[in-house]
């Protein structure tokens, strides 16, 4: 198989930092993406190989054996290993081949093939283990995904169907996972080699922005508009949460960007059953437009009074 230049797929040099990774993917994913592409062949193609790309470049373990294997960062240690039998055996041979040993260091009825057998525990005449490497059992390679959520369906806890490779794996998403965070499903990744066991996936979640709703931590900003009366005679207003809408009392004379708390209607706590942040709620006072004359004339009583 030729060697796949990862770096190169991504358009990074190999000093590349797990942000640029990121970006990186992230940017040249949207681009050649089928949904973008639907009859674009090469797209289809080019997408794979990012995909691949990140899968390795993201995954620290998985980076730093690739970097030390290239083309063998599979099967990395073992591949060292056979790279240093075969030092040995071209060692050795270059001592026979030298005068290094003579028949007389052997004992009667010994020849070089039983040298070797000695040596290397039972192959042929050069040190090849009959089993050979393929007797070796490897896990597979660990596969990453990066799941978008909104920032409501983050602040509940749901499933959600992946396809790794043809086959679909269901996963519980817990309520309060937050941006960034990653997640380990062990042995949904790619099948082991030789009965070795499966690789693992992590799943990195991206949480989008809401129109609604800023995140801090466990807690949640938003803005509400109220009219100059309310603010200034005080009332009742209503205001949306996560859960359902929850009436407000505006104190009278109210200043605009006055912000008022609601506990325990924010994000709910990652893995913490029944915990919530809470709720900041900032009032932003409207200006009345289009006054009639009689209204223009009473703001201004207001004035002089």
């Amino acid at each position: 198989m030729a060697f796949i230049d990862y770096y190169k797929i991504l358009g990074l040099e190999k000093n590349a930092t797990a942000d640029d990774i990121k970006k990186a993917y992230r940017k040249l994913a949207r681009k050649y993406h089928p949904d973008m592409n639907p009859t674009d062949k090469e797209a289809e193609k080019k997408f794979k190989e990012i995909n691949e790309a990140n899968e390795v470049l993201s995954n620290p373990e998985n980076r730093a054996k690739y970097d030390k294997y290239g083309e063998h960062w599979k099967h990395g240690e073992e591949y060292e290993r056979a790279q240093q039998q075969q030092r040995q055996q071209q060692q050795y041979s270059g001592n026979f081949a030298g005068g290094g040993f003579s028949g007389a260091d052997f004992g009667e009825g010994e020849d070089f093939s039983d040298f070797f057998q000695s040596m290397f525990g039972g192959g042929d005449r050069f040190g090849r283990s009959s089993r050979g490497s393929a007797s070796g059992k490897f896990k597979g390679q660990d596969v990453s995904a990066e799941l978008t959520l909104g920032l409501k369906d983050a602040a509940k806890t749901h499933q959600q169907i992946f396809d790794i490779n043809g086959k679909k794996v269901r996963i519980t998403i817990p309520s309060g996972v937050y941006n960034g965070q990653q997640i380990k499903l062990k042995g949904h990744g790619n099948p082991g080699v030789n009965g070795g066991p499966n690789g693992d996936l992590y799943i990195t979640f991206n949480i989008t922005e809401d129109k609604d709703f800023k995140r801090e931590g466990d807690n949640l900003r938003t803005s509400l508009d109220i009219d100059l009366y309310t603010a200034v005679l005080g009332g009742d207003v209503t205001i949306q949460t996560l859960d359902g809408s929850v009436s407000l009392k505006v104190k009278p004379e109210t200043q605009n960007g006055t912000t008022v708390r609601l506990k325990g209607k924010g994000f709910p706590v990652y893995k913490k059953e029944g915990e919530f942040g809470d709720l900041y709620v900032t009032y932003n006072i409207k200006i009345p437009t289009n006054l009639t004359e009689k209204q223009k004339e009473l703001f201004q009583q207001l004035k002089n009074s």
